[in-house]
């Protein structure tokens, strides 16, 4: 095993970002079990670390294979880990491949080992394979708000109107599950779109025409800077932003796109990663603390300080005989 396989394993998300930067990592070794990184991190749940996998490191290879025949993807259906399974198909695992030893698809296994969460993922996701709200001509409407808002305002019978009122005092609502296609997928679909506030504000695709899509291979995000950053050498035009050219993502049209002026040049696609941030001290190095021990006071100081205390405070007892002992001493001298 690499540093690599350990940090996925045991769920190291911090390690993971700073060995993509290292040269002599192979994403796709393999342990004696046939294991690779991936596997690792998709049969443990780090959903993080899989994510971070799929879009940081080009060479990953996601449907490799160990000497069993299983992917990735299945041993994170036999696991039942179905936000990695939702990240593996979206990335373009295949969900059509079986393995050597029983034959069976990723969406078999979850159903074999019993997995209802994963295989009900498994269907939504070939039910609506495209994530629409993520490309430019989503439309943020409701379809089944003009048949709500016709069927409310139109004309009902005195009768009808009287059994509704009926029928609605006895009935019982309880709490279910939201339906499907219904308003709450609604607003998850508008609130999570290009044209929504909250993310218009803060990002700026450079692939609109090419959202996620079951078994479509997404480019990661080094391969995606490669082919979309500008020439950072240039004299950007304050009046005008420069356009990236009609290529994109996995091979479609691509309208113009706009992108900002970097502020410093970078080297590399270093510039465009977030940069790394202390948890424990955030954007301060680690400070030195130097611990040095004060020279003790004269014994005249300290008895003096020992009289001349507060006189509200405890003091120790004063025995009379101690007193005289110390008189005839004293005397003597």
């Amino acid at each position: 095993q690499n540093g690599l396989m350990v940090a996925c394993y045991k769920g190291f998300v911090d390690i993971v970002p700073l060995l993509w930067k290292c040269p002599y990592i192979n994403v796709n070794q393999q342990d004696k079990d046939g294991n690779t990184a991936l596997m690792m991190a998709a049969q443990a749940g780090h959903i993080t670390i899989v994510n971070y996998l799929l879009n940081y490191y080009p060479a990953l290879e996601v449907d490799k294979r160990d000497p069993r025949g299983l992917t990735a993807l299945m041993k994170a259906a036999v696991q039942g880990r179905q936000d990695c399974v939702a990240a593996l198909l979206l990335a373009g695992a295949d969900l059509q491949a079986v393995d050597s030893i029983k034959g069976k698809t990723a969406r078999e296994w979850a159903a074999f080992t019993g997995r209802f969460e994963t295989t009900v993922r498994i269907r939504s996701l070939l039910q609506r394979p495209r994530a629409e709200q993520f490309g430019t001509r989503y439309r943020p409407e409701w379809p089944a708000l003009a048949e709500l808002v016709a069927k409310a305002l139109s004309s009902k019978s005195r009768g009808k109107r009287l059994s509704e009122k009926i029928r609605s005092m006895f009935t019982f609502n309880f709490p279910h599950d939201p339906e499907e296609d219904g308003v709450m997928d609604h607003m998850v679909r508008m609130t999570t779109s290009l044209a929504s506030p909250f993310v218009a504000t803060a990002c700026q695709t450079i692939c609109p025409d090419s959202p996620p899509e079951v078994g479509k291979r997404r480019l990661s995000v080094p391969e995606i800077l490669g082919q979309h950053v500008p020439d950072l050498e240039a004299e950007p035009d304050p009046t005008s932003c420069p356009s990236t050219g009609a290529s994109s993502c996995n091979g479609q049209a691509m309208s113009e796109i706009r992108l900002l002026p970097p502020r410093q040049p970078a080297s590399g696609l270093l510039g465009f990663l977030p940069p790394r941030v202390n948890s424990i001290f955030p954007g301060e190095p680690v400070p030195k603390i130097k611990v040095s021990k004060t020279s003790s006071p004269p014994a005249s100081t300290r008895e003096r300080r020992r009289r001349g205390g507060d006189k509200d405070l405890l003091q120790p007892p004063k025995w009379r005989y101690k007193e005289l002992k110390e008189e005839k001493k004293a005397a003597k001298e």
